[in-house]
């Protein structure tokens, strides 16, 4: 201590107590003895930090044998062992001894005389990642623990968000590849609805998706039974509704699907009516008179039916007219009872008192009045005898309708001068002699109005042009060999709808003109 009376002696700096630190100890360990004494010395003057392990107390003082060490020495060395210390922590040795847990028995065991370096209250530790786990606030600084927890919501979100993308990309594919088996689906569908409408247009087929629908008052008449009994037979279905035409017959084609009762029925434009006699020769009577006379009592049969085309635009209308030969029959016979005298006359009145007598229409103003309304108003009259015959023309009318787009698809060819559109690559012939037979088919098709189904009867016939030849030379005339192909049978169609017909002398007459004929300039038909 300092006297107050302004000097001191020598040994006054010796004697000056001043506080140190334990980090400014340079690994001297006095007794424990005068460790006491010295705290009980200078007790008064140096504060004490009670409570605190690692903290302690310590006098300048020295023993006389230790040399002494400047101020500036001690903290220069006492820094590098901090430094050392530090790194030796940094490269993850004894981390578990640097705990904080265990401070206060590390200075403990530095003041004890052990060999260890002890920490600084201000030095910088690295920290396991486990110890940052289980205390992340002593692990790290309070700017890192921020860090890293915004580093982690980072992460956390990333990984969401690539979930996320991945999940939606996972669900596109999938619809993409649902969408891709519908539309396949579909397709197939498609497909397989045109092979069964192609296949119901062949004329095998044809007839079992035709619907006849019949008016009711038709069937009411004398052979209503036999229309429906002949219908039946011949394999379509039949259908009993009211018809916009009345006793008229119409067709329906049934669209193939894959369900029955979903399927849908197309109306064709063909309606057959039947139409009585007397109806017909009222309406022709007046037609006659107003061509005539210029005025008629009535409707015309030209007006009639455009009354009823006009009903009914989409319709093509056809008129058949039974038993119309019984009408010129009794007028026939009225005309020979009027010239036979007043009596036959007047017995003929009385009997017929309560019939109603039609106007007198001869054969050539009937002829007259179906030639014009066939050219005007395009609908055409038929006359038949009985209901057998008028059943037999409503099935020929059911095989014509069904057989129509089969026929008309078949016509559909790349050139109009070309039957066949494949005609313009020529018929391939090889060595063996397959594709003569084509050839010689060609050449006859070539012929003004020859079908294919002309062509294979005389292809059944005569195999070969030689053939042929053959037997015109074995004729014994000219109009043998003329005649010779002639009655030949033309089979058209297949199945219930097949019908016959025979080649005829004209197209005999062409066929043995090119065969025989040595005029290069003959002419084998003069339409040609």
């Amino acid at each position: 201590m300092r006297e107050h009376g302004g000097c001191s002696d020598s040994s006054s700096d010796l004697d000056e107590e001043f506080p140190v630190f334990d980090f400014l100890q340079l690994g001297r360990h006095p007794h424990p003895a005068s460790q006491s004494s010295t705290d009980n010395t200078h007790s008064g003057n140096v504060g004490t930090y009670s409570g605190a392990a690692d903290v302690m107390m310590i006098s300048s003082d020295s023993d006389d044998d230790a040399p002494y060490v400047p101020l500036a020495q001690r903290l220069k060395q006492r820094q590098e062992s901090v430094i050392s210390a530090s790194s030796s922590v940094t490269n993850g040795k004894d981390a578990e001894h640097y705990s904080p847990s265990k401070l206060g028995d590390l200075q403990l065991s530095r003041q004890n005389g052990l060999s260890e370096q002890p920490l600084s209250f201000h030095q910088v530790r690295t920290v396991s990642p486990d110890e940052a786990a289980v205390f992340p606030q002593q692990g790290l600084p309070p700017a890192d623990a921020k860090k890293n927890a915004a580093k982690q919501t980072l992460e956390i979100q990333s990984s969401t968000k690539e979930v996320l993308m991945k999940k939606q990309n996972r669900e596109g594919h999938q619809r993409a590849k649902e969408g891709h088996r519908q539309e396949q689906e579909r397709q197939r569908a498609e497909r397989k609805a045109l092979a069964e409408a192609a296949k119901a247009l062949r004329p095998e087929e044809c007839i079992k998706h035709m619907v006849v629908a019949v008016d009711p008052a038709l069937l009411q008449l004398e052979g209503g039974g036999t229309l429906l009994a002949v219908l039946q037979a011949l394999g379509c279905n039949c259908a009993i509704e009211k018809q916009g035409i009345p006793r008229s017959v119409s067709w329906m084609r049934r669209a193939p699907c894959a369900q029955p009762e979903d399927a849908e029925c197309v109306r064709e434009a063909l309606v057959v009516m039947q139409m009585t006699v007397d109806d017909f020769i009222t309406l022709t009577h007046s037609y006659i008179q107003e061509q005539r006379h210029g005025a008629g009592s009535g409707p015309t049969l030209s007006s009639w039916v455009q009354q009823h085309q006009t009903r009914h635009p989409a319709k093509t209308l056809s008129l058949v007219v039974l038993d119309l030969e019984k009408y010129f029959r009794s007028q026939k016979s009225q005309t020979k009872k009027q010239n036979g005298g007043e009596e036959g006359g007047v017995k003929k009145r009385r009997k017929n008192r309560g019939a109603q007598i039609l106007p007198e229409v001869s054969r050539v103003d009937l002829e007259e009045a179906v030639v014009h309304l066939q050219l005007h108003n395009g609908v055409s009259v038929c006359f038949l005898s009985t209901w057998k015959d008028f059943s037999d023309h409503i099935t020929m009318t059911t095989k014509a309708v069904a057989e129509a787009p089969f026929k008309q698809e078949r016509e559909k060819t790349g050139f109009s001068f070309y039957l066949e559109s494949e005609w313009a690559g020529g018929q391939r012939v090889d060595k063996a002699g397959k594709g003569l037979l084509q050839v010689w088919r060609r050449q006859i098709q070539q012929l003004n109005r020859v079908s294919p189904d002309m062509a294979s009867a005389l292809l059944a016939a005569y195999p070969s042009p030689q053939l042929l030849h053959k037997a015109y030379s074995r004729c014994q005339s000219e109009r043998e060999s003329v005649s010779l192909l002639s009655e030949l049978l033309i089979r058209r169609g297949e199945g219930v709808t097949s019908t016959t017909r025979h080649v005829g002398p004209e197209l005999s007459r062409r066929l043995f003109l090119l065969m025989t004929s040595c005029d290069p300039e003959n002419t084998l038909d003069s339409t040609v």
